[in-house]
């Protein structure tokens, strides 16, 4: 499979497009869920664990839509999630690494946008609005590893957003020690609970997501619930 980077460009045009239509569909909104779930209990990570680093990269522009889609460069869990993943970066830092998060709870209407702008053949790369996204839920987060000593990120063997064969977790290609460190990461959060999404090596999902319920409220709307 030849590597594919959806570019800069259209995808901006495409997310613009979307926005455009948003009034016209005003009245869509997550779908409707039966049974009983969890109350809500949604925790900023860096108040947990100030060792874990941001960079929330839909706060800028440098994301597959070419624009900012947070207001706010923030991450959140759900909490019994965010003390799993406390964990697991314990566990990084004998081993000299940190865990830089680059997304955790998503508002759902922004789900929705990245499907709307993504194409038919990259949709396996974001979640079906009509289903939602463990995201939504609070239990799922986007992560990589940092150098304790350098304080840089590592060199995992696909870029993060990257819609290729690259960003599978089970990719066979890159170097050696990218390879490595992926696995290392891997580790570290299964065995804390979190199973990894198979096309994107960054995405794991917290065990128990099927038991919140998806959200639709902004980073401020945390706060104020707080």
């Amino acid at each position: 499979m030849t590597k594919i980077i959806i570019s800069r460009r259209a995808p901006a045009l495409l997310f613009l497009l979307a926005l455009l239509l948003l009034p016209a569909r005003a009245q869509d909104g997550p779908p409707k869920e039966e049974g009983k779930f969890r109350t809500p209990d949604l925790v900023e990570l860096i108040k947990l664990d100030r060792t874990i680093k941001l960079d929330i990269r839909y706060a800028t522009a440098n994301n597959f839509t070419g624009r900012p889609v947070y207001t706010e460069a923030r991450a959140f869990l759900q909490r019994p999630a965010a003390a799993a993943l406390v964990r697991a970066g314990r566990r990084l830092r004998m081993k000299g690494y940190g865990l830089a998060v680059f997304d955790g709870y998503r508002p759902w209407s922004v789900t929705k946008i990245f499907w709307d702008i993504t194409p038919a053949d990259k949709k396996q790369f974001v979640a079906d609005p009509a289903k939602g996204s463990r995201h939504n839920r609070g239990c799922a987060v986007d992560l990589t590893l940092y150098n304790l000593k350098t304080g840089r990120e590592v060199s995992m063997p696909g870029e993060y957003d990257e819609m290729s064969e690259h960003s599978h977790i089970n990719y066979a290609g890159g170097t050696p020690e990218q390879r490595r460190l992926r696995d290392l990461l891997r580790a570290a959060m299964e065995a804390e609970g979190f199973t990894p999404y198979e096309p994107e090596w960054w995405h794991y999902d917290f065990k128990d997501w099927r038991q919140y319920p998806i959200l639709d409220i902004s980073f401020s709307d945390i706060n104020s619930r707080q």
